[in-house]
């Protein structure tokens, strides 16, 4: 599988550190609303940094298990985990499946990554027990609106450094607005009582979020010097996220879930 974002690249840490600072909170009050209990089996796809994971451990304890799977699990190995927490180098496009039969299936920024998103959704829905629930959450990268400006340029700056970013994730496979199509998507593989929520914030120059613009351009810089943009134009994009006149949306996150019928079609 290749990733325009190497999860082996330096910048990896400081993107999983934006992450789960800046949507973490979000995912939890999500992920509590299956009705997330002691004694639960969940899996966690693509697990990063491996806080979630981790979290889940607690809640689902005593009794319950979370097995985190990731193509590069050593950011994960970095924190302590909880006895109950086991993580496991995986690649869910290809690999076997980790285990079935879960009452939870939870992915945050992975589907967008993978052209084949539409199969591996319906791999994590035949993970599930009848009545288990599955929570995906994406980015919707097509809604990043300027929200204050030291000038006139730096709009026009961001927008095209951002666009150019964007054309390098679908040539590697990506789908920027897969956020909004998710629950479509999740009500067309035949999962029941489907929903979602969106939670965005402004992030300012020189704070916490905006970080995760630094470390996704930072990673491709070249790529984007070959695609045309000098050093003087990314030395100017650098100096506008440190600048706290500077402020732009979030992405926003969409968080989607559905539950797997408790009685399917011919059983």
């Amino acid at each position: 599988m290749s990733y325009l974002f190497d999860n082996a690249a330096d910048q990896t840490p400081d993107r999983f550190s934006v992450l789960e600072a800046r949507y973490d909170s979000f995912s939890k009050e999500q992920l509590n609303l299956t009705g997330l209990d002691p004694g639960w089996r969940c899996l966690e796809v693509g697990g990063g940094g491996g806080s979630l994971g981790n979290w889940l451990g607690e809640r689902v304890a005593p009794g319950g298990e979370v097995t985190v799977t990731d193509i590069e699990p050593r950011w994960a190995k970095t924190r302590p985990r909880p006895a109950n927490v086991r993580l496991v180098r995986h690649d869910i496009t290809r690999d076997p499946a980790p285990g079935d039969g879960y009452d939870l299936v939870h992915a945050r920024l992975v589907l967008l990554h993978l052209p084949e998103r539409l199969r591996v959704l319906d791999r994590l829905v035949r993970m599930l027990r009848p009545g288990g629930w599955l929570v995906l959450e994406e980015f919707d990268c097509g809604w990043t609106p300027v929200l204050a400006t030291p000038d006139e340029g730096a709009t026009a700056l961001f927008e095209r450094v951002h666009a150019a970013l964007m054309g390098l994730l679908e040539q590697a496979g990506a789908e920027p607005l897969w956020g909004r199509r998710v629950l479509g998507t999740m009500m067309r593989a035949g999962l029941h009582e489907v929903t979602a929520a969106t939670y965005a914030e402004a992030w300012q120059g020189g704070g916490e979020g905006i970080g995760l613009h630094r470390a996704n351009v930072g990673q491709v810089a070249a790529r984007l010097r070959e695609s045309g943009f000098g050093e003087h134009d990314l030395k100017r994009f650098s100096a506008l996220l440190d600048d706290p006149a500077f402020v732009v949306n979030s992405y926003p996150m969409i968080s989607t879930r559905g539950r797997r019928p408790r009685q399917e079609a011919g059983r």
